[in-house]
């Protein structure tokens, strides 16, 4: 009966793709475009009942994609759907049981959600609905994918798959920023297809944690770690992303300093972080004393003010989700803060909720073994440093992180089930009876 019921979802799933077939041999003729779709996800859904992971394995580049789809209402960025499409194949497909520090991050994305459901109710308008939606699936969609990728033994494929995204992107961004300092242009870069300085910054700073942090089942050589590490380093550099520069030197900091690690990493990148972060605060201090009030130092200040005033007209709920989007308030600016972010929109309740989440989240994966804990925790700590400096719930820059954990997560549970059922295995294999030595009578 058990096995009935688990394998409902995946049953279902092949029901629906029977009634798509059907479906594309009906619309073939008059829609050819729409009949592709559509047959590409029955394909997505086959493929899935052989290959659990197959999906979540391939989406993990698309997270990288920041350029938007759609128009007008629909408007969804690359990042999302394919976290999304990895999400409803892991939800239906992945291995179950789930590990119990995944079932703990899980509810704390509930309690999260639960908090912010408050402003939802309080302010009824659209985009407060689909948020709501959205940052569940940031989190909570990205454990599943992340979990999905390891529980199979994909884990090693998946984050060497987010490495070579990784290294794809500063190289473009090495190679533009060198053409824009030949042409004496040193201003930040910024790349097509919507990929901002603080998008690339955030999202090639958790890259480069996995390449120096480099767990041993990653398998990866120390020498191409350190290259990769240092190759996307340098775009970090060219994008001249603050809080990315600044996420990056606190997860190193608290990684060389812990005590509690699968091996000691030598202190000498210390001598590269701490110029790096008196580099950031230099040009923090010279934008002050500019004068310059259009400059963002100054910009922020003021965004900050103006974030509070709105707060105070809800404080206990918030004034909803994405209202900067919405006419009620002047200037349309999004909070470039995660904790002023979160105040304005879901109110001390929601504040209450994200802290939980994010501090949670952080003590859950500081508990699992260091071999698989370690990246786990500081990915997503990275990411809360990130968000202080810049706006958080954003696609990829808050989802990579997750999905990173959920990798770890899936792993640990697939080791710790090989471990356990070796460990049956030889406890059922009766012990060799001890030689006899036959004495002949003479």
């Amino acid at each position: 009966m058990r096995s009935l019921v688990s394998d409902l979802p995946a049953a279902a799933l092949l029901a629906a793709a029977a009634v798509l077939a059907l479906v594309v041999g009906w619309i073939a003729p008059q829609q050819p475009i729409l009949a592709v779709v559509v047959a590409t996800a029955v394909l997505a859904l086959g493929v899935s009942a052989v290959q659990r992971a197959v999906i979540p394995l391939f989406v993990l580049p698309l997270l990288y994609v920041a350029e938007r789809l759609g128009h007008g209402a629909i408007d969804l960025s690359v990042s999302d759907l394919a976290l999304t499409l990895g999400m409803l194949a892991a939800v239906c497909f992945a291995q179950r049981p789930l590990s119990p520090a995944l079932r703990n991050l899980l509810w704390l994305v509930t309690v999260y959600q639960l908090a912010t459901l408050f402003t939802v109710v309080a302010n009824p308008y659209a985009a407060n609905l689909l948020e709501w939606l959205h940052s569940g699936i940031l989190i909570a969609g990205a454990l599943m994918v992340g979990w999905a990728v390891g529980r199979d033994g994909l884990g090693r494929v998946g984050l060497l798959l987010m490495i070579a995204t990784a290294v794809v992107l500063a190289t473009w961004v090495i190679v533009v920023g060198a053409v824009h300092y030949l042409a004496g242009n040193f201003e930040p870069v910024y790349l097509p297809f919507r990929m901002h300085k603080n998008f690339l910054g955030t999202t090639l700073a958790t890259s480069a944690t996995i390449a120096y942090v480099r767990p041993d089942w990653l398998r990866l050589h120390p020498t191409l770690a350190t290259a990769c590490f240092w190759w996307i380093v340098l775009a970090i550099a060219m994008t001249q992303s603050r809080q990315a520069i600044v996420g990056l030197a606190v997860v190193l900091v608290v990684l060389v300093l812990r005590r509690r690690t699968d091996r000691r990493r030598s202190q000498v990148i210390l001598l590269a972080v701490v110029p790096a972060v008196v580099v950031v605060l230099t040009l923090v201090r010279d934008q002050f004393a500019s004068g310059n009030e259009h400059n963002s130092a100054y910009s922020r200040l003021t965004w900050f003010e103006e974030a509070l005033e709105i707060w105070s007209t809800q404080p206990l709920v918030g004034v909803g989700l994405r209202w900067w989007y919405t006419d009620r308030f002047p200037g349309g600016f999004q909070p470039p803060n995660a904790l002023l972010e979160v105040l304005t929109a879901s109110g001390l309740a929601g504040l209450a909720g994200f802290l939980v989440l994010m501090i949670g989240s952080v003590l859950v994966l500081w508990r699992i073994p260091p071999e698989y804990g370690m990246l786990a925790g500081l990915v997503v700590l990275g990411r809360f440093v990130q968000g202080q400096l810049d706006i958080f719930w954003v696609a990829a820059q808050t989802s990579i992180p997750f999905v990173i954990a959920g990798i770890c997560l899936g792993l640990h549970a697939r080791d710790e089930d090989t471990t356990h059922t070796r460990d049956e295995l030889r406890a059922t294999i009766p012990d060799a009876p001890a030689p006899t030595t036959r004495v002949e009578s003479l």
